[in-house]
Parts: structure tokens; sequence; C-alpha cells
């Protein structure tokens, strides 16, 4: 069984941040647990690419987008492209849930990895098309996990 470590809510903002998002994400391998793989690739709502194994392969994605490439500046080669852009999801079609979690659990570490070492203030790439604070990737980041998992309960209780 997943264990999830409660937030603590005195602590200093960057602990506060560092600590709700890995709530979160913590919440989505618990979301998980007990699927098999035909479980978690049933489509139970009327988008044709929300299953709980897609949402896992978006949130690795995201993490690694936001986290990774835009915050850390790292080369990363994503699913999707222009002519394909659902590719994040439609990977949870072709890859084991335990995989998925894992390459999740590997996402979150190296954005832990990376936004450690930086201040919260620190703009990504502020010439880029997508500049961004620390503090705002990592509160885009909880927003966005707090967000599916909301679908994730959805599809859950289905």
């Amino acid at each position: 069984m997943t264990e999830r470590a409660r937030p603590d809510w005195a602590g200093d903002e960057r602990r506060q941040l560092d600590q709700v998002l890995d709530y979160q994400r913590a919440t989505v391998r618990m979301k998980c647990e007990g699927l098999s793989d035909d479980a978690a690739r049933r489509r139970l709502v009327p988008s044709p690419l929300t299953s709980v194994a897609g949402v896992v392969s978006h949130l690795v994605w995201v993490e690694r987008w936001w986290l990774e490439h835009v915050v850390g500046q790292r080369e990363v080669e994503f699913p999707w492209t222009d002519e394909h852009p659902d590719g994040d999801w439609e990977q949870g079609d072709a890859v084991p849930l335990a995989e998925l979690l894992d390459a999740y659990d590997e996402a979150c570490a190296t954005a832990r990895s990376i936004v450690a070492g930086l201040d919260l203030e620190y703009v990504a790439a502020p010439d880029s098309p997508h500049p961004i604070s620390v503090r705002a990737a990592m509160l885009h980041m909880i927003e966005e996990t707090a967000r599916h998992l909301g679908h994730l309960d959805i599809l859950r209780e289905l």
C-alpha cells in the first residue's frame, strides 16, 4: 500500500510546495493500486483518451515537460508531435501499468532533483516561449496533478 506523508502546513513555502506536490504524486500511485493492465486501460467516460493508464502516462510527460525540459533545460524526446498531439495519453494503451508507474516515479525523482537546486524565484529560459519561475512551475504541477487525480477518482468509482 502506498504511504502518503501529509504536508507540514506550518513549514516554509518551499517545504510546503515540495510536500504538497509529493502528496499529490503519491496519491496518483495509490489510486492505481489493485488494477490490472486491462482495468487500467478501460475507457469509462466519453473521452477516448481518458483511462487510468492514459492519465498516468500523461502525468509522466507533464512532469518531464515542465520540470525536466522547461525548468531544467534538458533535452527530452516527447511522444507527441504537432500532427499527433495525444501521444502522451496513448502510451497508456501500450505500456503495462507497473511500467507507467515506474516511469512516473522516475520522472518525479528527476523533477525533484532539478528543482531542489533552484531558488523558487529562478526563471527558467526567460527568453523562451515558456519562461516560468520554479515557484510557478511547482504550483502548476500541483494544479495539474490534482486535476488529474479528480479524473482518477471518477475512473475508480465507475
